[in-house]
């Protein structure tokens, strides 16, 4: 079974930038679509960034322009880049692979993105 592994989150400023990295247990991974959710609290968990098999990438409203999310098949490892990071950004970021409506993997233990004011 694929294992998932998030890390690189943080306390930093608005304004401030962080590096997500998600760790993935097998070269299933290159065969699979990536995406980056996020939960904040007393908030249902969303998708915030989706990476296809063939590098095409979708991003929320909220978070385009200022989120970046790519892939190293090589190193089965998927990131995700933020900028201008804002207070609503605040959350526990995960990595998941998303086949249509259901997900390939059990959830990762995530990661806690806490941006301040």
């Amino acid at each position: 079974q694929v294992q998932l592994v998030e890390s690189g989150g943080g306390l930093v400023q608005a304004g401030g930038s962080l590096r997500l990295s998600c760790a993935t247990s097998g070269s299933i991974f290159r065969a699979k679509n990536v995406g980056w959710y996020r939960q904040a609290p007393g908030k249902q968990r969303e998708l915030v960034a989706l990476m296809t098999i063939g590098g095409s990438t979708n991003y929320a409203e909220s978070v385009k322009g200022r989120f970046t999310i790519s892939r190293d098949n090589a190193k089965n490892t998927a990131y995700l880049q933020m900028n201008s990071l804002k207070p609503e950004d605040t959350a526990v970021y995960f990595c998941n692979l998303p086949m249509g409506s259901t997900l390939y993997a059990p959830w990762g233990p995530g990661t806690q993105v806490t941006v301040s004011s």
